[in-house]
């Protein structure tokens, strides 16, 4: 039977390519990501992760590829082809919406496309209380409501309800990461675990399709590794929504992906489940950083 990933792809990376002057950094790479799984995007450092991360959320414009992005029912594929044709950034219709990400400016991969994301470097607004982090996430509903400012500034009706809404919605979130007790102190003084579970929260209150996170376990211990790892689960059974993480710590990785795929010098050199990843003699002389002609030995190492 078909992989999630195969037969249903919330994500699909076609021949994605990044150059930065001389120096290729991701090299006509192609995967799909599952809709509901967790997908793993892992290798060495300097693998390229970081880069295709940032093709897939706007903040780059690839050399060459595409990526699509598929809402909805596979019915709106059959649009896939007019649309690349016709130049705009994606369609919307009642059956589902396709969005090609490489063409989109970041603000509308993140509003319109619904592609949320975190960062390896934490970047919270450190002198704002935890939920006022967690309301700003949440200011493209809020300045529509407030005709962008007037009716924020008069009090308007529709801007105090829109207000007590995104306060609820910031509040169940924090309850889910376990901080609603700390919501009205500011998210520098948290510790390093509970800023980490804030920026989840906050990419959360986008109403992401996709959330991205790059190395979320990055700088916690083995406990708050574990509390992710049950955190990450939760959000994929109960919001259905689908996760795609960069990760250096393979007991989150092992312990939660459906897929994983691994690059090495910008190119994919695997593609699979957990399993096959784990098993695949190419992965293991990756990280241990041998040649191809020692992949057999460098097998026998790590397993011994």
């Amino acid at each position: 039977m078909a992989s999630r990933w195969e037969r249903d792809p919330v994500l699909t990376v076609e021949h994605l390519t990044m150059r930065f002057g001389g120096l290729l950094a991701v090299d006509n790479l192609s995967f799909s990501a599952g809709r509901g799984d967790i997908t793993a995007l892992i290798g060495p450092n300097g693998a390229g992760k970081t880069t295709v991360f940032n093709c897939i959320t706007g903040f780059y414009k690839p050399s060459e590829g595409r990526i699509i992005l598929k809402r909805g029912g596979d019915g709106v594929m059959g649009e896939l082809a007019a649309l690349t044709e016709s130049g705009r950034r994606f369609v919307e219709r009642e059956s589902g919406a396709l969005y090609l990400l490489e063409r989109m400016p970041e603000n509308q991969v993140s509003q319109t496309a619904q592609v949320a994301r975190t960062f390896q470097n934490i970047r919270l607004f450190s002198g704002m209380t935890v939920l006022e982090n967690l309301l700003v996430a949440q200011h493209n509903d809020l300045m529509t409501a407030s005709g962008f400012s007037i009716g924020g500034i008069v009090g308007a009706k529709s801007y105090r309800d829109a207000e007590a809404t995104a306060v609820e919605f910031a509040l169940h979130w924090l309850e889910r990461v376990d901080l609603a007790g700390r919501a009205d102190d500011a998210a520098g003084e948290l510790a390093y675990g509970d800023q980490r579970r804030v920026e989840i929260a906050r990419a959360m209150c986008t109403k992401p399709t996709l959330l991205c996170l790059d190395e979320p376990a990055a700088g916690l211990n083995a406990r708050e590794s574990a509390d992710l790892n049950t955190l990450l689960l939760s959000i994929r059974e109960q919001e259905e929504i689908s996760i795609l993480l960069i990760e250096h710590d393979m007991g989150v990785v092992m312990g939660i992906s459906d897929h994983i795929v691994v690059l090495d010098y910008g190119e994919k050199i695997s593609d699979g489940t957990p399993k096959q990843v784990r098993e695949d003699p190419a992965v293991v002389a990756a990280y241990l950083g041998v040649e191809d002609e020692h992949v057999e030995a460098a097998t026998k190492e790590i397993a011994s």
